[in-house]
């Protein structure tokens, strides 16, 4: 499976350890690395479709990363989709309103019929694309005005699409990060200093806790805002998914 990494503060915090370490996974997932990050600002995507633990370029990156205070990254291990720059996380969507949605994705969708149609308009052909432009479609037809109204469409979304689909999302809508887990184990998160951490595996031996179960929450600033409704759909990985994943990471 892929691997996420989301982090929230009201400070500028100095990341690059926990880079570091997480990237290193890529030796485990292979095909493609990406980071959204701040620099002097203004919001920036890097990404590249090769494994982040052999980049030429990754280790520059992130001596270079400046403090943070929201950052996204995601190394890929491909289920759905060919290895290319196209199926690179991060995704970044424009709303009616200007506003940047972006997306990493932990997962994948078996039972989708509202995605179908985004295999004819997406640039790459990842799962995790549909999802990215399938909640563009719902944000434009919702139109919704003020930060709890977004989180209210994005708990009604990704409640809507979980049942039968691993659903381990992280979204950021240049106000808030949305964070969602459905299968048991695969995301923990520490706070500290006015700050959240959020990733796939523990980074390090300090206090990480598993993160909630089929229950959307919205941060802002290091801090939970927002809490959804907890839905019914765990996804419990078959023998055939846990053989197919064992073989990818042989």
């Amino acid at each position: 499976m892929c691997e996420l990494f989301g982090f929230s503060s009201a400070q500028e915090t100095d990341i690059r350890e926990y880079l570091t370490i997480f990237f290193s996974h890529g030796i485990r997932h292979p095909h493609g690395w990406g980071m959204m990050r701040e620099n002097h600002s203004k919001k920036e995507i890097i990404k590249e479709p090769v494994c982040s633990a052999t980049s030429q370029k990754i280790s520059k990156i992130i001596t270079e990363t400046p403090k943070q205070k929201i950052t996204l990254a995601h190394i890929r291990l491909a289920t759905v989709g060919s290895v290319k720059l196209e199926n690179c996380h991060p995704y970044c969507q424009i709303d009616h309103t200007g506003r940047c949605w972006t997306l990493i994705h932990n997962g994948t969708i078996y039972s989708g019929k509202q995605l179908i149609k985004y295999l004819y308009t997406q640039t790459g052909d990842t799962d995790s694309e549909r999802i990215s432009l399938a909640l563009l479609d719902e944000i434009n037809l919702k139109k919704p005005r003020t930060a709890q109204e977004r989180f209210q469409v994005l708990d009604c979304f990704i409640s809507s699409l979980a049942k039968r689909n691993k659903l381990n999302l992280m979204i950021y809508d240049g106000e808030l990060l949305y964070v969602h887990q459905n299968m048991h184990d695969t995301l923990y998160y520490k706070s500290e200093n006015h700050s959240i951490m959020f990733s796939t595996t523990k980074l390090d031996d300090t206090n990480w806790q598993a993160y909630p179960m089929t229950q959307l929450c919205a941060f802002q600033a290091g801090e939970k805002i927002f809490e959804g409704t907890k839905h019914k759909h765990i996804f419990v990985p078959t023998l055939e998914y846990i053989t197919s994943m064992d073989a990818m990471n042989i």
